[in-house]
């Protein structure tokens, strides 16, 4: 969609053929169809859009509440952060009266930074640091009008500036926040010289408090050498974003923080060893090098699969010391223990077997525990989950967790249960 498209959309005449769009029920696969009968009453250009608007609405709804208000582009609703996570960041920026929203794109940071603190789960509405103090800026004309559009289904106000933000610096605030590009053209940049503007741009800003959004694939060595605070985040157990605080919002090292609509905000927050942190290991799931000389052991009586927020953040040994739990090897993030210590950080499974690896054996195990479906979880391990599970031609009743990993250096396989804890 382009900027003519998206204010013909705002017209009588583009709410019409957005209704009508919506009657319609498009989806990714009747696209085509539902195009060629909207043309019917259109001209093809507003038919796109409202056809577009329509479907990207309703995929928007799992980020934001009003969705239905609002106006999107597929890249930018790609790339937005959902409400929920824009405004437990927003919560930071607090004690700052004068914000900026760097790279606002379609405005779903704006959003946050825009509207007071409330509960988690509660609809943003007015206040906060909008109007006068808070602005907003892009490079793409298009993005500050999404933007313009998108605060107000909120009920919310911004200063929309169109900046190139490698020609210009900053406004004068008392604090920012940055979401640099990372696609372009199709392709996401997962390398922080590919963002746009790149990371390094905010070495040439006047020092102040500032976030920054980064994708949570990051290699952790192209950051390790700012000083700032690193913070994966994680939303119903999936693996989000990562944001960098620099200056008075900086709090401590690393932190690996959860969200979910069904509690508030848990961070587990650790100094990290004096040494450089690496990226993953092929999927052992060890997202940072570990302290030396931390404990390992066999498989216990239970096993933890710490959430991928504390993988990232390299807190696995610190989440360890809560659990009274060890490593079953130095370069896998499974917890075991004796006994079970309920926690958010980490899904909890009961061991009821565990083996040297070997096919066979396994397969006679599950066999005579009545075993006729599986799901196989893996790190560490080479073999595809989906066509081992199929290749131990089960028949039984009972359903089991298979785990394809290492213990101290040696392939071995878990049978397990899920035991709450998390």
């Amino acid at each position: 969609m382009n900027l003519p498209a998206f204010c013909t959309l705002l017209t009588p005449l583009g709410q019409a053929a957005i209704a009508r769009a919506a009657e319609l029920d498009p989806s990714d696969e009747t696209f085509l169809s539902a195009l060629t009968q909207l043309q019917k009453h259109f001209d093809s250009d507003l038919a796109k859009a409202a056809l577009e608007t329509t479907l990207l609405r309703r995929k928007a709804r799992a980020k934001f509440t009003r969705a239905d208000s609002m106006y999107f582009t597929r890249d930018g609703l790609e790339m937005a952060s959902s409400e929920i996570v824009s405004r437990y960041r927003a919560a930071r920026f607090a004690p700052f009266a004068r914000l900026a929203d760097l790279c606002c794109g379609l405005g779903g940071d704006t959003i946050g930074l825009a509207s007071p603190p409330s509960p988690v789960g509660a609809l943003p509405d007015g206040g906060g640091a909008g109007g006068g103090g808070l602005f907003a800026l892009d490079i793409d004309p298009l993005h500050l009008a999404l933007a313009r559009e998108n605060l107000s289904a909120y009920g919310l106000q911004a200063k929309l500036i169109e900046a190139d933000l490698t020609k210009s610096k900053p406004p004068a605030v008392e604090a920012a926040f940055f979401d640099p590009g990372r696609r372009a053209s199709g392709r996401r940049h997962f390398s922080v010289r590919g963002y746009h503007p790149p990371l390094s741009i905010i070495e040439t800003w006047p020092p102040m408090p500032l976030g920054v959004k980064i994708s949570p694939g990051v290699d952790l060595s192209e950051i390790e050498h700012y000083d700032c605070e690193i913070e994966f985040i994680s939303l119903d157990r999936e693996l989000k974003e990562c944001v960098l605080w620099f200056g008075e919002l900086k709090t401590t090292a690393r932190r690996a923080t959860l969200l979910s609509p069904r509690h508030p905000p848990l961070s587990l927050t650790a100094q990290p060893p004096n040494h450089p942190a690496t990226a993953p290991r092929s999927d052992s799931g060890v997202g940072t090098t570990q302290p030396p000389n931390h404990p390992t052991t066999l498989p216990l009586a239970y096993l933890y699969e710490p959430d991928p927020s504390v993988l990232r953040a390299g807190l696995v040994t610190t989440l360890a010391a809560q659990l009274n739990a060890a490593q079953i090897d130095p370069d896998i993030a499974y917890l075991t223990a004796d006994t079970l210590t309920p926690t958010p950080f980490a899904r909890a499974f009961a061991i009821e077997a565990a083996m040297p690896f070997s096919q066979k054996r396994l397969r006679e195990k599950l066999r005579a525990m009545n075993v006729g479906r599986v799901t196989v979880k893996k790190r560490g391990s080479p073999l595809d989950p989906a066509e081992f599970a199929r290749s131990l031609k089960l028949r039984g009743d009972e359903e089991r967790i298979v785990f394809l990993t290492h213990v101290n250096g040696k392939a071995w396989v878990l049978i397990g249960l899920p035991a709450g804890g998390g």
